[in-house]
């Protein structure tokens, strides 16, 4: 608990795996709700290249926090 209050571990990178499968859930209902208004092509390129995209964009921000990590790393070890 020590950690959270003087910012010494990081919270984000927790929520980003909420906000990643809160993004899945989200694309796919916007999928599902194209496809009912009748744009079969449409649907399936927003399911294909909306998991991809939030997968992509979840994972630049993860690789953002590990570069912190290593950061504070080699800042101790010095």
């Amino acid at each position: 608990m020590k950690d959270l209050f003087f910012f010494d571990a990081m919270l984000t990178p927790k929520i980003i795996t909420l906000i990643y499968w809160l993004g899945l859930i989200s694309v796919v209902v916007g999928a599902v709700a194209t496809l009912f208004a009748g744009a079969l092509f449409q649907a399936l390129g927003i399911l294909v290249f909306g998991l991809i995209g939030t997968r992509v964009w979840c994972e630049l921000l993860i690789v953002l926090f590990k570069i912190h990590e290593n950061l504070q790393k080699v800042a101790n070890k010095a």
